[in-house]
């Protein structure tokens, strides 16, 4: 447990501690990251730190903010504050904090104990300057969530997952510079809530839901109204959502310049191999280029589309989805794919020749020429180092004379060996050439 000095931690005592000159003993101008300064900029006191612009100070125990004008004169020049994993409770000590930096542009709050706490909007003025703001994990009201976006005139990125939100609390006022909305891993389930971000973040580009178990993309007119409520909408992540209707999919073709789609994980998609998978999500939407951070040639595209129509090919008339009537005039009806089975064959029936005799057997394919000899010795009474085999395609014997099946280790199949076809049996102490006047005797 925390003893009552830790938990009262200030930011000030942290900084202090943290970039004391004694724990960086360069000399001046030569030393990596921070460096000692005996008259730094902006501050009056000798011997004190110039902090760097990106200042992290996560999981320190801090809960308050300390004296104001320390504060000023340590972070003069800090854009980037990571405060995540500390004991902040208390949007007045943040709001003194953040009115000391001028510079700040990027604000990282995640894992305080924030649950309950309101921002009063007099407040909320000092954060004007930050672009991007993370509260992950603080279950933040969203009260406080649109009390921030009506003060932050140029936030662009806003990150909001783990805050349990099942419902989503509409804004009277919109935060049109918002392009990034992440708020993965929460409770949403209905797409009625999922909607309200539109109207809230009409210059949404970036829309990252994974982890919610979302069932749906409703709407009663969806083309119309998902132009209107995402009009600039460029990128969706829905990995392990709950969609689990093709439909849904369908729709997303709606949003007007979505050109990346993240669809990993659905219900939906567990039933196909992940070939099919890709196949058929890339066919229902011809305007994405990048599936599941995949570039989506146009290669495979065409293939897709194809496939998607042989996919339906068997499918009663009133069941095909819109998308197979649209890639049907484009493509025509096409015929299945012809299965062809490339395996090897597993056995052949050949005639195996030596001397004035011959024998039909079944040979396994699969063995090679050495296990074929030792096969051989009882029949021809050689051993199996004291003969040569040559193998005779029926059909084209004459002409390209008899080959040798020199290597003991080659497999029988790779002859391409058919039905039919010969084998001759030489002992090794014959010549090794042997004339197409052997194909005769």
């Amino acid at each position: 447990m925390e003893s009552s000095e830790e938990a009262l931690r200030t930011f000030v005592q942290v900084v202090s501690e943290k970039y004391n000159p004694e724990n960086f003993p360069y000399c001046r101008g030569n030393g990596m990251g921070v460096v000692v300064l005996s008259s730094p900029q902006g501050s009056p006191i000798k011997d004190r730190l110039n902090l760097p612009s990106v200042l992290v100070l996560d999981g320190c125990g801090i809960s308050k903010a300390g004296d104001e004008a320390e504060v000023a004169t340590f972070c003069a020049h800090v854009v980037e504050l990571d405060l995540s994993h500390n004991q902040l409770q208390d949007w007045g000590e943040i709001c003194t904090i953040v009115s000391n930096i001028p510079n700040l542009d990027f604000l990282n709050l995640s894992m305080n104990p924030l649950s309950g706490i309101e921002l009063e909007p007099g407040l909320a003025e000092v954060f004007f300057r930050v672009r991007r703001l993370v509260l992950i994990n603080t279950r933040v009201t969203w009260d406080t969530v649109h009390t921030l976006t009506r003060q932050t005139p140029e936030l662009e990125e806003l990150f909001l997952c783990l805050n349990e939100y099942d419902q989503v609390a509409e804004s009277p006022v919109p935060c049109p510079s918002l392009r990034l909305l992440q708020i993965t891993d929460n409770q949403l389930q209905e797409w009625d809530e999922v909607r309200k971000f539109g109207p809230m973040y009409p210059g949404l580009q970036n829309l990252v839901l994974s982890n919610n178990k979302l069932g749906s993309v409703e709407e009663d007119t969806p083309q119309d109204t998902l132009q209107r409520l995402f009009p600039n909408l460029r990128s969706i992540n829905l990995n392990n959502s709950g969609l689990n209707r093709w439909e849904d999919i369908e729709r997303l073709n709606f949003f007007p310049k979505l050109e990346e789609v993240r669809l990993m994980g659905l219900p939906l998609l567990q039933p196909y191999t992940n070939k099919e998978r890709r196949n058929l999500t890339v066919a229902q939407l011809p305007s994405v280029s990048v599936l599941n951070g995949s570039v989506v040639t146009e290669g495979e595209r065409e293939d897709a589309e194809r496939f998607f129509i042989r996919h339906y090919l068997d499918l009663p008339e009133e069941t095909l989805p819109h998308r197979y009537h649209v890639l049907v005039s484009k493509y025509g009806r096409l015929a299945p794919l012809a299965e062809v089975d490339l395996r090897p064959r597993c056995m052949a029936t050949l005639e195996v020749r030596w001397g004035e005799r011959t024998e039909t057997l079944s040979l396994r394919l699969e063995q090679t020429v050495g296990e074929l000899k030792k096969e051989l010795r009882a029949l021809v009474d050689l051993p199996a180092n004291g003969m040569r085999l040559y193998y005779i395609a029926r059909e084209l014997g004459s002409a390209l004379g008899p080959e040798e099946m020199k290597y003991g280790s080659r497999a029988l199949h790779s002859y391409m060996i058919q039905d039919g076809d010969e084998i001759l049996v030489v002992p090794k102490t014959k010549s090794r050439t042997i004339s197409s006047t052997s194909l005769d005797s």
